[in-house]
């Protein structure tokens, strides 16, 4: 079952990658989305199974694949309970997305080609999450950056999209370096790169130093760093979190695989994996706490400003995976599994809602040239209300238990570390409630304003006979004076085979936490069990229902302090957020720059990186190039213009050059003669 579930999307992406239009755009489409439906029902069999009954699993070898040494790397299939959460969330949501660009992908001329590399991307990430081994669970991590790669620069045509997708790549390769780094430091510690005698060994290399320099170093802690900086570079953690956001230049649909439900949480799933490793690792537990609590604020903040509809999503993205994190660093890992489960269906139904909007909109990304819309496409605001509500954890939604589930066990753990996260988590909360509800209204209330948005006129031109530009770029410049109004259009629904997914993922939304957080978290005094031995601690799991009532109540009453705000500024008093930001230019700015992290790193590495390449291409002209190619051209010229001079035909010439030959080896020869 398990080969079928992980190679027929290999098999899909080879025939309409192959095929492409050859066999046509419908065969393609039937072909992969066929494969992922078939793949998706597998997956829900073995989570039944193993999953929810936390059993021990099995393995399943496929062949020997590397030998060299004293390593040795079967190409095995890992089947437990946490490959069970991960296969349904990446073949459900996969099985849904690909239905969906049926209807959003419609009018492109290359959807063999886009079906193709959805498949592809998906068979990369089930080689992850199944692999029994760290090689190849690297194998898959390595996929899933390529396939990454092609679907961000899907419209390669488009300038800002290829830059979107070189960026992804080569912050990833970054990540990758430490993960790298980290498989070699682990085979050297363990002998092995298989996952079983790892984590069984863990525990008895807690405190074990090695020294490097003169001074010592914790084994445990400088294996689960290096292993980390490959997560944060595939889960965009705060320092290596800049290409997520401009990743969104790719088809919405992409976004909503992606960037929201699947490769963005694989980070979380290694960290979750190697558990017991980072166990025996208390330091880069707690490293692992900030860095996630970190991104999630930064992520917050950002996200309040953002007018792209994609990219408010894309940074509440990188926050959830902020909580993520910070449970993991809390030794929450049922939890922060349990969020992860609930995030790809709530996250997923606000992409593809958010596409719905733009495909409504003629490819308008920017939400104050909305307003209104949900009149016009109440299918669409409905899913994205419920989308909302789950994401800013209103009671008894997906969202509110396992977010809940993350601050309580983060209290409940009591380290300094921890309640850093649970008081930063809750104000993130309460941006994550405003900045969501911003969404909402300015999108579906108030009045329409699409009349000023150049995509929407684009098309009105069109629709009226005129010859117009077509641009596809998302990024346009608009004017704050533009004029109100409907300028004739009316926005209309999708058609069904994107609002069937919206349906399907909003009864996610709304009861996926209330009937799976006892198999997530366990019932009180509980243990559950991930990688065949305890990673979410008992003490902690029974704490955790144990903590002040203050404590359970602090999520719903910020999340709702937050949804006061945003109608206060958006509905109650819409010249508030003008008025705020005159008043508060530097935070503004501060926030529309992000930190500034993108001028930080542009300043510190990109331009020193041109300004050595520039310095090594003027030395290469001057120094490799004069005395090396363009030396060695010009003493061929001048020696063939010398020689050529010898040239000349005349017979007594080329006697004078023989009699000159004869002498000087007639010479040579009798040296030691006339020399002695």
């Amino acid at each position: 079952m398990i080969q079928l579930l992980v190679f027929l999307p290999l098999a899909a992406a080879l025939i309409a990658g192959l095929g492409n239009r050859l066999i046509g755009n419908l065969p393609a489409k039937l072909v992969t989305t066929a494969a992922l439906f078939v793949s998706a029902a597998l997956s829900w069999t073995i989570f039944l199974d193993i999953g929810l009954a936390h059993g021990a699993g099995y393995s399943v070898r496929v062949l020997e694949w590397i030998v060299s040494g004293d390593m040795r790397v079967d190409w095995a299939f890992r089947v437990d309970t946490l490959t069970a959460v991960m296969l349904v969330v990446i073949t459900s949501v996969s099985a849904l997305v690909h239905l969906y660009s049926w209807g959003y992908m419609d009018e492109d001329p290359d959807q063999p080609r886009f079906f193709a590399y959805l498949s592809l991307f998906t068979f990369a990430m089930l080689m992850l999450v199944t692999a029994d081994n760290l090689v190849q669970m690297f194998f898959g991590w390595e996929g899933v950056g390529l396939a990454s790669y092609l679907l961000i620069g899907f419209w390669y045509k488009k300038p800002s999209a290829n830059a979107a997708a070189i960026k992804a790549f080569v912050v990833n390769r970054v990540g990758d370096f430490g993960f790298s780094l980290g498989i070699f430091a682990t085979f050297v510690v363990f002998g092995t790169v298989q996952l079983t005698p790892i984590l069984a060994g863990s525990a008895a290399m807690a405190g074990a130093t090695f020294n490097f320099l003169g001074a010592q170093f914790d084994v445990m802690t400088t294996l689960c760093l290096l292993l980390f900086v490959g997560a944060m570079g595939k889960s965009a953690q705060l320092g290596l979190h800049t290409w997520l956001p401009d990743a969104m230049e790719g088809p919405t649909p992409v976004s909503a695989l992606i960037h929201a439900a699947t490769m963005v949480t694989a980070g979380v799933f290694m960290v979750v994996r190697l558990s017991p490793m980072f166990e025996a690792a208390p330091d880069a537990l707690t490293v692992v706490t900030y860095v996630g609590a970190a991104t999630a604020l930064f992520a917050a903040t950002v996200a309040c400003v953002q007018t792209d509809i994609k990219r408010v999503i894309a940074y509440s993205t990188c926050s959830q995976l902020g909580y993520m994190f910070f449970a993991a660093g809390s030794g929450a890992f049922g939890a922060a599994m349990f969020h992860l489960f609930t995030h790809a269906f709530f996250k997923a139904l606000l992409f593809l809602g958010a596409g719905a909007v733009i495909h409504s909109m003629h490819h308008e990304q920017d939400m104050r040239f909305y307003g209104g819309l949900r009149k016009s496409i109440p299918i669409t605001f409905a899913a994205m209300t419920i989308g909302t509500l789950s994401l800013t954890g209103f009671f008894f939604t997906s969202g509110y238990y396992s977010k809940d589930g993350i601050l309580e066990a983060a209290f409940a753990n009591g380290s300094e570390a921890s309640m850093v996260a649970f008081f930063v988590g809750a104000l993130v909360a309460l941006l994550t409630s405003f900045y969501s509800w911003r969404l909402v209204f300015l999108t579906f209330f108030g009045e329409a304003r699409w009349g000023a948005s150049e995509h929407v006129q684009h098309a009105l031109h069109h629709d009226h006979g005129h010859d117009t530009e077509d641009t596809t770029d998302s990024d346009h410049a608009h004017h704050a004076s533009a004029p109100a109004g409907t300028g004739g259009y009316h926005p209309h629904e999708s058609p069904w085979t994107m609002l069937a997914p919206l349906v399907v993922l909003s009864i996610g939304a709304l009861a996926a936490g209330f009937v799976f957080h006892e198999a997530f978290i366990g019932a009180e005094g509980g243990t559950v069990f991930w990688n065949g031995s305890a990673v979410f601690r008992e003490p902690l799991a029974e704490a955790m229902h144990h903590v002040p009532a203050w404590v359970v109540w602090t999520p719903g009453a910020v999340m709702l302090i937050g949804f006061a705000i945003a109608y206060w500024a958006y509905m109650a008093s819409p010249t508030l957020p003008a008025r705020f930001v005159a008043g508060n230019r530097g935070l503004y700015a501060f926030l529309t720059h992000k930190w500034f992290f993108d001028e930080l790193y542009n300043a510190i590495f990109v331009k020193p990186a041109f300004a050595f390449g520039r310095l090594f291409w003027r030395g290469d002209g001057r120094v490799i190039d004069r005395f090396g190619a363009d030396g060695a051209a010009a003493l061929v010229s001048a020696s063939s213009g010398a020689a050529k001079r010898f040239q000349s035909g005349a017979v007594y010439a080329y006697a004078l050059v023989m009699l000159i030959g004869l002498a000087a080896a007639a010479t040579w020869v009798l040296r030691p003669a006339l020399l002695g």
